[in-house]
């Protein structure tokens, strides 16, 4: 791995924190693109009423120098505005008085633990009696620290004429139809002025009615988001090891992101009900690097690298397990049945998550691509891939 990160903090914590180690130096930062990046993940129809009051007060402490990556990690925090309601709660020191935080209104013990959500196998690994502790960090908050980190591999894809776009594709049963169109990256801000971050304006439509049906039943509902690479070089990634295969690592980083429950790679699903002659993208003579696929069923991976072509990955988020009408559970002091806690939660966080997956597609992208063309500068690196994709030109091309 040669992009790596760390994230910490709580979800009512005072700040969020995060550290990237290894972004080249001279890579240009914008400061107010990262804070629109983190507005953007407050994004959607359906979110909950904290997305509209929290917000997200961003610092960069290093790593960065008058607009510019110094090669050197870099470290940000993300401060949190509720902060002040939760000092006795969430405060770090001893508590002298233990049964006095109950009076704040948010120090009673979590014992009910929610199906779906970390709260019970949490607490019965690291042995509290309690669900605080645990989802304080399984908290989708945490997002808010990679969304931020994610930029700065967006700053040095761009630079090297790569995007990365996510849409919603689906919400509950309501999905756009097999055959629209892939955004591409003059599609962002359309996506983003869209209240569910759908291209297709009617599914869009059904998808807003049928989220506001499913908090009116005090339901949630989960989807799928579509995330698209465009301008990848082919042979990011590697077929020689299972953890070096670009469709595992990008696998790994969607499946890390929290309510996601299933990743697919280019048409992985419908190709397993076809034969093999409706399931591959055959390869033809075509302009730039002299290969073309006719179609893109792959996703734009074949053999764990990445083919040149355009790049699609789907991960499916369950169903936010925070429900206002509450499951069953069990009360983890009287051992007694319950219904379950309830935190404030979104009705939908689909549209939102897709910014998220961005980030981490991002995050997973720019690392295959340092691991392939090195480079301790932006200027090396693009040197590097310049001499990588010059050399990909069959001898062949432009012949008769």
């Amino acid at each position: 791995m040669v992009l790596r990160y760390l994230t910490a903090g709580e979800s009512h914590g005072p700040a969020l924190v995060g550290i990237l180690e290894g972004m080249p130096a001279g890579v240009p930062v914008d400061r107010a693109r990262i804070e629109r990046q983190l507005e953007r993940r407050r994004l959607g129809h359906g979110r909950s009423p904290r997305m509209s009051f929290e917000e997200d007060r961003l610092e960069i402490l290093g790593g960065v120098v008058h607009g510019r990556t110094l090669g050197s990690p870099i470290a940000i925090v993300i401060h949190n505005s509720e902060w002040p309601k939760w000092t006795e709660v969430m405060s770090p020191e001893p508590v002298a008085d233990p049964e006095a935080l109950t009076q704040t209104g948010r120090g009673e013990p979590l014992t009910r633990p929610r199906p779906g959500h970390a709260d019970l196998a949490g607490m019965q690994k690291y042995g509290f009696d309690e669900a605080r502790p645990v989802l304080e960090r399984a908290s989708a908050r945490e997002t808010a620290t990679r969304v931020g980190l994610a930029c700065f591999a967006q700053f040095l894809l761009a630079e090297l004429g790569i995007t990365v776009i996510s849409h919603v594709v689906r919400i509950g049963e309501i999905a756009v139809p097999e055959d629209a169109p892939l955004p591409g990256p003059g599609d962002l801000e359309r996506i983003d002025t869209d209240p569910v971050r759908c291209l297709d304006a009617g599914a869009s439509a059904q998808m807003v009615e049928r989220i506001d049906r499913a908090k009116g039943e005090g339901d949630t509902l989960g989807g799928v988001v579509e995330v698209v690479v465009h301008g990848l070089p082919p042979g990011l990634g590697s077929h020689v090891h299972w953890d070096r295969k670009l469709d595992s690592r990008l696998a790994a980083a969607l499946m890390s992101v929290q309510s996601v429950k299933g990743v697919e790679v280019g048409e992985g699903f419908r190709t397993a009900e076809v034969p093999g002659s409706k399931a591959h993208d055959e390869i033809v003579r075509g302009e730039g690097l002299g290969y073309e696929r006719v179609t893109g069923r792959a996703g734009g991976i074949e053999g764990g690298m990445s083919t040149g072509e355009t790049l699609r990955v789907r991960a499916a988020m369950k169903p936010i397990s925070s429900i206002p009408r509450p499951l069953r559970t069990v009360d983890v002091r009287s051992g007694e049945p319950a219904e379950a806690i309830h935190q404030r939660s979104d009705a939908c966080a689909v549209p939102r998550g897709g910014v998220v997956a961005e980030g981490v597609v991002a995050l997973a992208i720019a690392d295959a691509l340092l691991e392939k063309t090195g480079g301790d500068s932006l200027d090396e690196v693009r040197r590097n891939l310049d001499a990588y994709v010059a050399g990909l030109r069959p001898a062949w091309l432009g012949r008769s």
